[in-house]
């Protein structure tokens, strides 16, 4: 009796078990179209995470610094400390990171030598102490809140002057809207150049007397050699500084995928070194991005976007004086998100040295030019030499040693009065004159030439039929 009890409970319980499945069955979708499960803390992390993208603020590796150095430094020794001043700012995508201003303390780290053809040369011309170059690197930036950041630089090839900002040549006035470009073209231009020489007044340049002193020191045929105050290096960082992060909101997304306007201008740095001596029509050029641009405050193009052009036209120096002239263009603008657009691009201004004599078309052209100071220098020459022509035996002492300085400086006076021969003064006052004739004006001429990370500000606009698109890089 109780097993037949037990069977039939048995049986009973299968019964049921069978029925609950095939209503389950009935009520579920099949295994294969249903979604995967996921459970509830995985969904929260999701949230999380699609909420919390972000964009990193990091300055990259090989990204270049200007730096000007706030005081005259005499030359004394390698490990000799040197301390300068940010004169461009430093962003990270789209923040500021390092403001102008910005403390920055370095050394000198090599002396070079001078080779002896060189140091012989320019001792015939009473110049015993020749230039060296000079190689120093920046360790350390002092940021506004007192915040020491150690970096590692390497200062690039070509810089090391005392730069100036040139603007291309405004373009003639047309009516209508091209008249309201030009005015805007010509407003952007003169505000580059106001930041470019607010930036630099941080540097104590010398006073006219002080001036005057180390012009008459530099003339002795022993004198010490100086760094100026206001020298501008481009000091490239090699290792990259982590700013941390920022959340990539929908509104920042979309204003990246927006095309600037039409006569938009944006500072870039050189990426590709330009020469007219050495650059050939056709050959790439790229830039990148030194700030991002915003369009009111909406960011359009941050800091790190490409852009990629070519050079149009190439005029090497030649010789009779002729001067190199460089002109190129960028087309293509790419983002960091990959996106390509067109664009027509000129230069409108340029960072060069002072003794560079750079000038921009209205077109964005550059050329050389010579300075006006070789006919006043040639000029000198002619008259040394017509001074010692005009002697009357070997007492004129006047005569000898004009001849002398119009050929050798200092030795060749020295040797003139010493030989006893009015011949040999005006023999070096011909040589004086000649050598100063054919360095001003028959010599090649000067090259146009922009090194790595020279600044720049583009003059950019978007082609009309280009639309965004992937780039294939």
């Amino acid at each position: 009796m109780a097993l037949s009890r037990a069977i039939s409970l048995l049986f009973l319980g299968f019964v049921c078990v069978e029925w609950t499945s095939a209503q389950d069955a009935r009520q579920a979708p099949p295994l294969a179209s249903r979604p995967p499960a996921a459970s509830a803390d995985e969904n929260v992390v999701s949230r999380v995470r699609a909420d919390a993208e972000t964009v990193p603020l990091v300055v990259p590796k090989g990204m270049a610094v200007q730096i000007a150095l706030d005081k005259e430094v005499r030359i004394r020794k390698v490990g000799q400390s040197i301390s300068g001043h940010v004169v461009e700012p430093v962003y990270a995508f789209d923040k500021l990171v390092v403001p102008v201003g910005t403390a920055v303390t370095g050394q000198i780290t090599k002396i070079g030598d001078v080779s002896k053809g060189k140091r012989t040369l320019d001792a015939l011309d009473a110049e015993f102490t020749p230039a060296r170059s000079i190689d120093v690197e920046f360790h350390e930036f002092v940021l506004p809140d007192e915040k020491h950041l150690p970096i590692h630089t390497r200062v690039t090839p070509g810089s090391g002057q005392v730069i100036q900002f040139v603007a291309a040549a405004n373009a003639d006035k047309r009516k209508g809207a091209g008249d309201a470009a030009a005015e805007k073209a010509k407003e952007a231009k003169a505000e580059a150049k106001r930041e470019w020489d607010s930036a630099m007044q941080q540097a104590k340049q010398p006073g006219k007397a002080h001036q005057i002193e180390r012009y008459a020191v530099a003339e002795l045929p022993v004198h010490p050699q100086y760094l100026d105050a206001g020298t501008v290096y481009s000091a490239e960082l090699l290792e990259p500084l982590d700013f941390g992060t920022e959340p990539l909101t929908p509104e920042l997304a979309a204003s990246l995928s927006s095309a600037p306007p039409d006569g938009s201008f944006v500072r870039a740095r050189l990426v590709t070194p330009l020469s007219s001596a050495t650059s050939q029509r056709g050959d790439e050029v790229q830039a990148m991005l030194s700030r991002p641009f915003f369009d009111g405050d909406r960011l359009i193009l941050p800091q790190g976007a490409i852009l990629q052009g070519s050079v149009v036209q190439v005029q090497p120096a030649l010789h009779m004086s002729r001067n190199g002239e460089l002109r190129f263009v960028f087309h293509d603008l790419v983002l960091p998100s990959g996106l390509d657009q067109k664009v027509s691009a000129v230069l409108a201004g340029v960072q060069a040295g002072k003794t560079d004599n750079l000038k921009l078309d209205s077109e964005g052209g550059a050329q050389a030019t010579s300075p006006k100071s070789r006919y006043l220098q040639a000029g000198i020459a002619l008259g040394l030499a017509a001074v010692s022509a005009a002697g009357d035996g070997d007492a004129d002492v006047l005569n000898k040693s004009a001849g002398g300085a119009g050929g050798f400086k200092l030795v060749g006076i020295a040797v003139g009065i010493a030989a006893h021969s009015n011949s040999l003064g005006i023999a070096m006052g011909a040589l004086g004159a000649s050598r100063s004739i054919y360095v001003h004006f028959i010599a090649r001429g000067r090259d146009v030439v922009f090194p790595k990370n020279t600044a720049m500000q583009i003059d950019i606009g978007v082609r009309p039929a280009a639309s965004a698109k992937p780039s294939q890089q």
